[in-house]
């Protein structure tokens, strides 16, 4: 059985794996979002869904580019993380911002395991002189280091939340939930 034999077919199969991965962050992503408690978790969450999706078309295009049909090969690098994260995300934790901590950390390695993936397709593109495939892959990879980059400042605001055990966050309309909460046993012990 023949093994791969060009680097065209490298950069082929490197697109198959980034669309396996994106086509299943497309199911992941709104699970991760649906568990997450904070607003701009969710909203950056939500929006990334919208660029994915997008980022699933320009792969089509690569690939039409390439003269190849669209299509993935199981990647098994992305599945390890994504059932990673619902695993994670799926426990119970003693604060709401334990949880989105953790969700923005598993978003986190999802962007990164793509920022490499899409880095080392784009310089086989480059090499081959496929420069609209790599334009197209580029485009892509802007957006996962801007992703990136939105959940690490997410990150800085929801950490020390989950650091302090404080479950004092805003839940995206700038209400405290720990505000609310408290106002609610407060309620209920008035009425005991």
């Amino acid at each position: 059985m023949p093994g791969i034999e060009s680097l065209t077919e490298v950069l082929v199969t490197e697109l198959r794996d980034l669309y396996d991965a994106e086509k299943r962050l497309t199911k992941a992503i709104p699970r991760m979002a649906k568990k997450s408690t904070n607003g701009a978790l969710r909203k950056a969450l939500t929006d990334h869904l919208k660029e994915t999706n997008r980022q699933v078309r320009r792969l089509e295009q690569a690939f039409r580019q390439l003269g190849e049909r669209p299509r993935g090969k199981a990647c098994a690098g992305m599945r390890g993380i994504i059932e990673e994260g619902d695993e994670h995300a799926g426990e119970q934790y003693q604060t709401e911002a334990l949880r989105d901590a953790v969700i923005i950390g598993s978003a986190m390695r999802v962007e990164h395991y793509e920022m490499a993936a899409y880095m080392g397709a784009i310089e086989h593109a480059r090499i081959l002189g496929q420069s609209t495939v790599k334009d197209l892959l580029e485009a892509t990879l802007a957006e996962e280091e801007a992703a990136d980059k939105k959940l690490q400042a997410i990150g800085q605001t929801v950490n020390p939340a989950a650091a302090t055990g404080d479950a004092d966050q805003e839940d995206g309309g700038g209400r405290s939930r720990k505000s609310a909460q408290a106002r609610g046993r407060k309620r209920f012990a008035k009425k005991r």
